[in-house]
């Protein structure tokens, strides 16, 4: 038998809590079995079904009578299988025998014990619709040409545009921002993007990084520019595993290239949880 929230095995040292006490708040019915008995293996799974489908109107405890002597004799146990309905902390009525699921409905059914309702279940949230970045581009161009003063939507067009690689027009978007927007979180995002993009104009295709890195693990310029690629490539982990191992080789490398680069990485990962795994990595090699 596998314990479950309705169903659990009754000992001694158990009894006073699970059983007793727990029946001040939930109806208990105790079933004393055998692994022997015949009839106890018609009987306990009906009780075990009718457990799971009335949902914690009650609580089946099982008591193994070989195991359980005490328990055996305080009940005055003389055949098995044997049915107890405890309620209230007192044992209230009970039956013998293994009866068919009708009748132990019944029995139920005569103490109060009807089916609870199950737990709603939350609805599923909405797939995340994909959002294509062109067509992001094509609505905020006509939703600035709509409100020209409206800084905020040439902050949003810069970064659609970041996510196509049209690097030059948002870039000269955010130079234009007024100073209390470039400072806004999503600026400084945008300058570190525009940063890693400028770093990777002419640089060799990865496959010809990671070959330089392989030949030379202290090549900390090669995994700049790996790190770079990957983390605008999408492989954000890939990326700033290449600037912690930059840390880890050589902190003060071009006047602390690598803190820098692992910084501007955390402002472009959008992904929280990856930025506080690599955060606490950089803290542990730091301090």
């Amino acid at each position: 038998m596998t314990a479950t929230a309705q169903v659990f095995d009754a000992t001694v040292s158990t009894f006073e809590t699970e059983v007793l006490q727990g029946s001040l708040q939930t109806p208990v019915l105790l079933d004393f079995w055998a692994a022997w008995c015949g009839p106890c293996k018609t009987l306990g799974p009906i009780l075990e079904k009718l457990a799971a489908e009335f949902n914690g109107a009650f609580r089946l405890a099982k008591v193994d009578v070989d195991k359980e002597q005490e328990l055996g004799a305080a009940f005055q146990i003389r055949s098995i299988p044997t049915v107890i309905l405890v309620k209230d902390g007192q044992p209230i009525d009970g039956f013998q025998g293994a009866l068919p699921e009708g009748q132990v409905r019944q029995f139920l059914q005569r103490h109060g014990i009807v089916p609870a309702a199950a737990e709603p279940q939350p609805e599923p949230e909405p797939a995340a619709v994909a959002v294509d970045p062109h067509a992001d581009v094509v609505r905020l161009r006509a939703a600035v040409a709509a409100e020209p003063g409206k800084d905020e939507l040439k902050l949003d067009l810069a970064l659609a545009l970041l996510a196509t690689g049209a690097t030059a027009e948002a870039s000269s978007l955010l130079d234009a921002l007024p100073a209390n927007l470039a400072t806004d979180d999503r600026s400084l995002r945008a300058r570190a993007h525009l940063g890693f993009a400028a770093l990777l104009v002419g640089a060799p295709p990865a496959g010809a990084l990671a070959a330089a890195i392989a030949a030379n693990p202290d090549d900390l310029r090669a995994r700049h520019l790996l790190g770079a690629r990957q983390l605008l490539e999408g492989q954000a982990g890939a990326g700033l595993e290449q600037f912690i191992e930059m840390l880890r080789r050589n902190r003060g490398y071009e006047d602390g290239l690598p803190k820098r680069a692992l910084i501007d990485a955390f402002r472009v990962v959008a992904d929280p949880d990856l930025v506080g795994v690599y955060r606490r990595k950089m803290s542990s090699l730091l301090f």
